[in-house]
């Protein structure tokens, strides 16, 4: 068991016991939670939007230093819940156009620079040259930003693309402890996957007061379904759908190496959810993450998978039969036979096409917080979409910050295919297969950003620490 177990602090580089420090450490995050709570409903919401953030990176900070396996619980679920949490607020005390709440994540997460800054020294020697060369294409981008764009929005741009790279460095800093981080994180996406995925059809269904208030003032109802019940693509506790399918796919394809009594119902929850996202390209990549794991284990364990499969299919199959949920999941599904007339496949297609040559034509880059441009035929400022995460790489690190980047997550991404573990530890199969299918979706969706960011750099580096561990375990034997 975890709790018998001494781990290692890899910033104070010292042993603890969790079952000696688990006491303290839930009475700090209970505390939070009442603290929130009582200013939820004891009527100073208003508070919240800066005793949240505030509040959030003093107790990640005593986790990150006294509890560090807890610290990875709370930072996943800080970015699970704080959409839905800064929903509520504005629902109650009027919409905040500067979503001021939302920067509790990366607070929470650029805890971990003080890793990355101690550790960096002798990081190349250790396997971390990835995310040295993520740092460094990020770091061009913020001084190209401070030195052509407003510093606000450098900044939130910096701990958008940084967040990711730190938090992974992080975890695969923390190598040692990897059996302890894998069963952690398997759990954290269980209860994420059952939680997050009934709300998202109590969503569906119920469609609540404060996610139809959210819809409206923030104008996503073109892109997000209507705010009325049956009528919303879900997005659940996360701020749009493309993050929450991100999340889901994640956690559906970790679903795999876990077992227990709450696969099943988490399972149903989290398909059907799933689909009543109607993400087409998450949808993809959790196909794509199945070829990948059934390719990358032993054939005890593919009969395994599949067998799970198939009972998956059966729990979730009678669901989706059920209208009108069946009417939204079918209609997503035939689109994939008809692309050439699906209009948002059109839209990104053009949009692709506008900004390929914007977008690969800037070799020094528009730097972080560039998100607008001036229209040239009417002269008003327009913020500029690119679906793609290639092409905002390159439009907002240029060829000089690009190339770094990308060389890191290219060096990853073939040092984890090559990794033999996965034959016998399937999270390590599943972590590769997150990673690898994460980035596939570069082409058509910024998924190196925010949460999902946090999962594709985060789930390549627990495969990098798992390879780093079991080498370590080898030298011992």
């Amino acid at each position: 068991m975890i709790s018998k177990q001494i781990l290692f602090n890899s910033f104070l580089q010292s042993n603890f016991s969790p079952k000696q420090r688990a006491a303290e450490s839930w009475i700090v995050i209970l505390g939070f939670i009442l603290l929130i709570a009582t200013c939820y409903f004891g009527g100073a919401a208003n508070l919240l939007r800066l005793v949240f953030p505030a509040t959030s990176l003093v107790v990640a900070i005593f986790l990150y230093l006294r509890h560090p396996l807890l610290y990875i619980g709370f930072t996943w679920w800080i970015w699970f819940l704080t959409p839905l949490l800064t929903r509520l607020v504005d629902y109650r005390v009027g919409w905040d156009p500067t979503r001021q709440m939302l920067i509790a994540p990366y607070l929470v997460v650029f805890v971990t620079i003080a890793t990355f800054i101690k550790h960096l020294p002798r990081a190349v020697h250790q396997g971390g040259l990835p995310f040295i060369l993520g740092f460094m294409g990020v770091f061009y981008g913020f001084l190209v930003g401070i030195i052509f764009n407003q510093p606000i929005p450098v900044i939130r741009g910096f701990l958008d693309w940084l967040s990711p790279i730190i938090f992974a460095f992080h975890l695969f800093m923390n190598w040692r402890d990897y059996p302890s981080y894998r069963q952690h994180i398997q759990r954290v996406f269980l209860w994420c996957v059952l939680i997050v995925g009934a709300y998202g059809i109590y969503q569906f269904v119920v469609a609540p007061e404060w996610d139809r208030y959210w819809l409206i003032e923030s104008k996503m109802f073109t892109s997000a379904g209507n705010p009325v019940p049956f009528g919303m693509r879900v997005w659940s506790t996360l701020h749009s759908s493309g993050p929450f399918g991100s999340v889901m796919q994640a956690g559906l394809l970790l679903l795999f190496t876990s077992s227990g009594p709450l696969i099943f119902p988490a399972s149903a929850t989290g398909y059907l959810s799933f689909l009543l996202s109607q993400v087409r390209t998450s949808w993809g990549g959790w196909f794509l993450g199945i070829i990948i794991i059934l390719g990358s284990v032993k054939a005890r364990i593919q009969m395994r998978l599949i067998m799970i499969i198939l009972v998956m299919a059966m729990c979730v199959v009678p669901l989706v039969t059920i209208e009108p949920i069946s009417k939204v999941v079918t209609t997503r599904l035939e689109s994939f036979s008809n692309l050439e007339k699906d209009t948002s496949f059109q839209d990104r297609s053009k949009s692709y096409d506008r900004n390929l040559n914007l977008a690969l034509s800037t070799g020094l880059g528009n730097g972080l917080g560039n998100i607008w441009k001036v229209n040239e035929k009417t002269g008003q400022i327009e913020v500029i979409v690119i679906d793609s995460g290639i092409l905002d790489m390159f439009f907002t690190l240029g060829w000089f910050g690009a190339i770094p980047y990308i060389g890191g997550l290219v060096l990853m991404l073939v040092s984890v295919s090559q990794y033999t573990e996965s034959r016998f530890d399937s999270f390590v199969s599943a972590a590769r297969a997150i990673g690898i299918s994460s980035c596939a979706q570069l082409i058509i969706y910024s998924g190196m950003l925010s949460v999902a960011g946090m999962i594709m750099w985060g789930f390549l580096a627990m495969a990098m620490a798992a390879h780093k561990y079991y080498q370590h375990q080898e030298m011992k034997m």
